[in-house]
């Protein structure tokens, strides 16, 4: 894992070229603290820190060069053992066992198309010295980071918003309208817009393009809903093939030439890779890391995560409670690292798992981000599903759906009438209507409506929410921060769910696959997993998420200093309305505690960042 940084000066504006490429490099260190190296040739220059991975000799450092093309790439391409024995036959030669020379030798031989065959994670800009162009490149899902920013025919890019900071003239106008999906939703990106309204994020699976002054963006990859078929496989064999792949994807993401660890929160889906592991590589050891918060009212899962532990005796476990005084000294650490504002609790004590990984020498952590977006984590699937049902007349379905949910959660009369009532308003909405019906509940704070448009994918409306969870909603946010959280320690977070491979057979499972019946949620990776699983996670059916004391007990106690809030500096929201619920909260009403949060994180952000 790495932090690039580089730029094309065609206007001639940077006079000192080393000079600006050192800075970037340097507000990124953290990303790879282990080599740095730039190239500069005419207009052009690339930066590069490297945090060594796969290949860990000097001659893999970069920016790399190879016959005309040099090559700055932050992550991995998990199977460059296959891509690289086909080019082996295609005649090429190799003078390194890294990835990142199979990526050059890709190009060379693919051309733009080399990202097709990629599986992993990857933000890449190669300068082409024959054709004077720059070909940059973000995978699949966007879990490794790209930022550009355009001033007439230059073009800065980076690996973090806070080096592209660095650049001459760089524009600090706000994108009000981002920001106020942050508050509303805890969106970081929306697509191509950041908060910053001149600066660009690349979108998940596309490509940009630099060639004479001019910047080309595409996108290379989607899950087409209207083209994957519906399997027609036993559901036996349906188990049987999803247990491969996932089995297949794991083994990938493990491959590393550096000790790997595990996220292991004691949910279905960090079992399911430690379980994986374990299976297969039984006799190496493996380091768990698990933070918890003990006591009245908060969540602690050491016991799920105890017993993976006990049935994988290989797993050497770590576990780790923060103090509040240890939240308070992380804060401005996490809020500087973040570039934005820290828009949950969650995000912040996802920075004690990284740093309780770093502490114990792991460089390499596997982690189970994915799941819940394209196999029905939450439980807010289930209107779309109850939706769909409602609209076929299967009236039935939809009842035993909502029972079996109702009884798993125990909920109340009344939650149970408002699940039955966000149901059937699925069948009347779509994901457009129903994100800003959702909306409302922020209007007379934020004023206008989101400004965005969630395009119907499919008419299946349970593909087509889980579609804009993994590229619109939910999932975007999360990846942005367990990057963050992640390189803040110099260490590399694996995702092995996200595989495209695995994602579009997931998609081509029938609703109830996925859901069952009886609203057991990512029911065929339950299954699937069953006789590796422990009896208690396989047999656990609640979901509570990464559940902190952040927006209660934080921002009461040992982050308390966030309340003293400078409405002026988001004078474009209704400043009364903020005051209002801030004093409410302070009062002891915390039923609007999430958005205090929120509130308090932009105002610390304006402050201190922006």
């Amino acid at each position: 894992m790495c932090g690039i940084a580089g730029f094309v000066d065609a206007g001639n504006k940077v006079t000192d070229k080393t000079a600006l490429i050192n800075r970037m490099l340097e507000s990124i260190r953290h990303r790879g603290p282990e080599a740095s190296s730039f190239f500069i040739e005419d207009e052009v220059c690339l930066g590069h820190n490297r945090l060594k991975i796969i290949d860990l000799s000097d001659e893999a450092n970069q920016p790399f060069h190879y016959d005309g093309l040099v090559l700055i790439f932050n992550g991995e391409i998990y199977n460059y053992i296959e891509l690289k024995e086909t080019l082996i036959k295609a005649g090429f030669k190799f003078r390194t066992s890294s990835d990142t020379e199979v990526v050059c030798a890709a190009y060379m031989h693919w051309g733009n198309n080399c990202v097709d065959r990629f599986i992993g994670m990857w933000a890449l800009a190669l300068w082409d010295k024959r054709t004077k162009k720059l070909f940059c490149s973000r995978d699949r899902f966007g879990i490794k980071p790209f930022y550009y920013y355009e001033q007439g025919e230059s073009f800065w890019f980076g690996s973090e918003i806070k080096a592209l900071k660095l650049i001459p003239g760089f524009n600090y106008e706000l994108n009000t309208a981002q920001l106020n999906r942050g508050v509303a939703f805890g969106w970081v990106e929306n697509h191509d817009q950041t908060v910053y309204t001149h600066l660009k994020n690349l979108p998940a699976a596309h490509n940009l393009i630099w060639e004479n002054g001019k910047i080309t963006v595409s996108q290379y990859w989607d899950i087409d809903l209207n083209k994957i078929k519906k399997s027609s496989y036993s559901w036996e064999e349906k188990k049987r093939i999803f247990k491969d792949l996932f089995f297949d994807s794991v083994k990938l993401h493990s491959r590393s030439d550096v000790a790997n660890g595990i996220c292991l929160s004691g949910g279905l889906d960090s079992s399911a890779i430690a379980s994986t592991f374990c299976n297969l590589y039984p006799e190496a050891k493996i380091k768990s890391f698990t933070i918890y918060f003990e006591g009245a009212g908060k969540v602690d899962e050491r016991n799920f995560a105890d017993s993976v532990v006990r049935k994988y005796p290989n797993i050497i476990p770590h576990y780790y409670q923060p103090s509040n005084k240890e939240v308070a000294d992380l804060w401005h650490t996490a809020a500087y690292q973040s570039d934005v504002p820290v828009w949950g609790s969650s995000h912040l004590a996802g920075f004690f798992v990284m740093g309780l990984a770093k502490q114990n020498g792991v460089t390499v952590v596997n982690d189970g981000q994915g799941a819940d977006e394209y196999l029905g984590g939450y439980l807010h699937s289930l209107y779309r599903i109850m939706g769909s049902q409602f609209s076929e007349g299967r009236i039935g379905a939809a009842m035993q759906l909502l029972n079996g949910v109702s009884s798993r959660e125990q909920f109340s009369f009344g939650k149970k009438m408002d699940f039955l009532m966000k149901g059937v308003a699925s069948a009347f909405s779509d994901e457009d209507k129903m994100l800003k019906l959702e909306y409302r509940k922020f209007a007379q704070l934020l004023g206008a409506g989101p400004g965005i448009t969630l395009e119907r994918k499919t008419e299946d409306k349970f593909d087509n929410f889980l579609y804009h969870l993994i590229f619109d909603t939910t999932l975007q946010p999360i990846l942005y921060f367990e990057d963050r959280k992640s390189m803040q320690y110099s260490i590399e977070s694996r995702v092995p769910f996200l595989n495209h491979q695995l994602i579009e057979f997931a998609f081509g499972l029938s609703n109830e696959d996925r859901i069952s019946p009886n609203a057991e949620t990512k029911y065929i990776l339950r299954e699937s997993m069953k006789d590796i699983l422990p009896k208690e996670v396989y047999e656990r059916k609640d979901k509570k998420g990464f559940v902190t004391p952040g927006e209660i007990e934080w921002l009461g106690g040992p982050l308390n200093f966030l309340m003293d809030i400078d409405y002026k500096k988001m004078d474009w929201i209704n400043t009364n309305e903020a005051r209002t619920l801030v004093e409410e909260y302070k009062r002891g009403n915390t039923k609007n505690a999430s958005l205090v949060w929120k509130l308090a994180s932009l105002d610390y952000w304006l402050k201190n960042f922006n």
